[in-house]
């Protein structure tokens, strides 16, 4: 411990860990799961991961990340979530716990609460939130209340987002806070009051506001909108500025009403105000947030992911709204720009006349709401059709010059699966009779390097275009001891190595069960070498496999898992391969299982009713699969 943390008594520290579970903190962040053996797993928060590798042991107090190597305690993971020192991560625990911390030295020996800590800033922001919601109910916050009353909220939705009112006047709030005795170094650290040639004066005058909560639910800053045309600061909104602790990149409205449901419903819509989020909420969208002060980016992405998984895999839905096409069109545009690791997951939905999810509220009621988020559209094909609307679709002219443009967004997708997919929906969407040659001139387009485009889209295509082999550079090497990749590397390695045992029961196993990019070219090679069943063994299968990988990684990955270990306790048998194997295809099936789920909520049971119970009966049949290659996988790894 360093010498700042010394000043806290141990047996206060002790008493810290005792006193917070480790698995309740780590749960206002993270979606937790039983893993057996008496821990839980999620995802981790500290690195980007699908498929969780994070650990949380209650019984010892302790967490660790197998994909990263973080770990520790309790005080160590609020330490690294939240990026603050080890004393202030103690004080926040004491707070939570309601304990008293004893300091040692430095004052007497006295209890003293270090100023301008974290806690002392809650405790600031706590107490002018109170204040904001008794000013709410005075004559002076009329034009306030005024304001949420027309916009549908009554006093009920108006406490349960916390509301208030930042009186007129210099420094009310200032005034009240010091008189409930924090420091004015403690005000303006915390963004509540700033600067003003006679002193200190309030951060907001004459607004309604809105608390800004953070995901373990103190208030951290707030939001407050314009009400008079007489305001001085014409912003229609103001935010809290940057302090010790208010990020607006890892902040959102809403979060703390929402977490819940998300973590839930494997859902979340991110609208674009405060009046939005408390219009999905009261219109029954239960799983709405907003950014605050900024766009929403890729770390309120991590926030919202590490709710979102579903047994091994992040399985969530992110649903925007935008209150017009345009929007909508250049925010999904930036899609391609991105990873796009989570692009196929993701959705937009833009309501009618350019009104947001308020407006609509007022003009079409709670049900029109539900429907927006339920009429959804795929974050690539709200782009694409987006496009596609500046042309006149029913001339040949507009056909070729629409595709000359989409061809490349298509061809930007890096999911190979979905850009043939796209290609193929293009060409129908378009009205190009020829499938076929739309699908290869986005390969082609996909493929190269120097040139843009294949052959002129007026000629009939002579020749399907080969898929490009796969490069080095494309495809990053996966890490031996990855969690999320153990029984793909062992059934490939089952292969290479006893492919008389794997035979026939591997090569049933589609391209779809494996999801590193290494190890899917790795198993289409077997394959195309004849598969394990083959007949081929040792070098001779090596060889003829190598034949089919591309120069690099992929190669130097397939010589390793020729000699690596199979990780077998005893001997390598039947029994073990055919666990591993059963493995494999259990998550293909559970992956196939969250996208039969994804369907049906986004399907009306009244509406569709033959597609529902179709859908459904799927899902059954799926579960009962899924359950009995569990079994098998747990007799192979026993």
């Amino acid at each position: 411990m360093d010498a700042v943390a010394g000043r806290i008594r141990e047996s206060d520290i002790a008493e810290v860990r005792e006193r917070n579970r480790i698995d309740e903190v780590i749960g206002e962040y993270v979606a937790l799961r039983r893993a057996g053996g008496g821990s839980l797993k999620g995802l981790c928060p500290f690195h980007n991961e699908k498929t969780p590798s994070f650990n949380v042991r209650p019984s010892h107090g302790t967490f660790h990340c197998f994909g990263c190597g973080e770990g520790g305690d309790v005080i160590k993971f609020i330490q690294k979530i939240d990026l603050v020192s080890f004393v202030e991560a103690v004080e926040r625990l004491a707070d939570r716990a309601g304990l008293r911390l004893t300091y040692e030295g430095g004052g007497g020996g006295a209890a003293q609460r270090d100023r301008g800590t974290r806690a002392r800033l809650i405790e600031a922001h706590r107490a002018a939130s109170a204040f904001y919601i008794e000013q709410l109910a005075t004559d002076e916050a009329r034009t306030a209340r005024d304001f949420l009353s027309e916009r549908g909220f009554d006093a009920a939705a108006a406490k349960q987002f916390g509301c208030g009112y930042a009186p007129g006047g210099w420094d009310k709030l200032t005034k009240y806070l010091l008189n409930h005795g924090f420091e004015v170094k403690e005000l303006l650290a915390s963004g509540l009051s700033k600067e003003g040639q006679r002193g200190p004066m309030d951060r907001f005058h004459r607004r309604l506001v809105w608390p800004i909560r953070d995901v373990g639910n103190d208030v951290v800053g707030f939001g407050a909108r314009r009400l008079f045309d007489d305001d001085r600061i014409e912003a229609k909104y103001l935010n809290t500025s940057e302090t010790p602790i208010y990020k607006k990149s890892q902040v959102m409205f809403g979060l703390d009403q929402a977490k819940r449901e998300i973590a839930k419903r494997h859902q979340v819509v991110v609208v674009e105000g405060y009046t939005d989020v408390m219009a999905m909420h009261a219109s029954g969208v239960p799983t709405a947030v907003a950014s605050s002060g900024t766009a929403f980016g890729e770390d309120h992405m991590k926030v919202l992911r590490r709710l979102m998984m579903d047994d091994d895999a992040f399985r969530g839905e992110v649903i925007f709204t935008f209150d017009g096409d345009a929007a909508g069109q250049k925010a999904a545009l930036k899609a391609f720009e991105g990873d796009q690791t989570f692009a196929g997951q993701t959705y937009i939905a833009v309501a009618p006349d350019g009104m947001d999810p308020c407006e609509l509220r007022i003009a079409k009621g709670d049900a029109a709401v539900k429907d927006l988020v339920a009429r959804r559209t795929p974050l690539f094909e709200f782009a694409i059709k987006s496009m596609l609307k500046q042309f006149d679709l029913d001339s040949v002219d507009g056909q070729v010059a629409a595709l000359q443009k989409t061809v490349p967004m298509v061809a930007s997708i890096k999911d190979r699966a979905s850009r043939d997919g796209y290609a193929s929906k293009l060409a129908w969407w378009v009205g190009w009779q020829d499938v076929a040659q739309v699908v290869n001139r986005v390969r082609g387009s996909a493929g190269a390097t120097a040139k843009r485009g294949g052959p002129p889209l007026r000629q009939a295509a002579s020749r399907q275009a080969p898929e490009p082999e796969p490069k080095e550079q494309d495809l990053p090497r996966p890490a031996p001891g990855d969690p999320r990749f153990t029984g793909q590397r062992e059934a490939l390695k089952a292969a290479l190595q006893q492919p008389a045992i794997a035979g026939p029961e591997y090569d049933s196993l589609p391209e779809e069960a494996f999801t590193h990019p290494v190890y899917v070219a790795i198993h289409l090679a077997v394959l195309k070498a004849g598969g394990a069943a083959s007949g081929l063994t040792g070098p001779a299968l090596l060889d003829a496999a190598a034949q089919h990988c591309p120069e690099g990684t992929v190669r130097r990955v397939l010589s390793e898992l020729s000699v690596e270990p199979l990780r077998a306790l005893g001997e390598v048998d039947s029994r073990y391969i055919s666990g591993v194997l059963a493995g494999v295809q259990e998550s293909l099936v559970g992956r196939q299982i969250g996208e039969i789920k994804s369907k049906l909520q986004r399907l009306s049971p009244v509406e569709a009713p033959d597609d529902y119970r179709a859908l459904f009966g799927d899902l059954v049949a799926l579960e009962q699969y899924r359950k009995a290659l569990r079994q098998q996988a747990a007799s192979g790894w026993d």
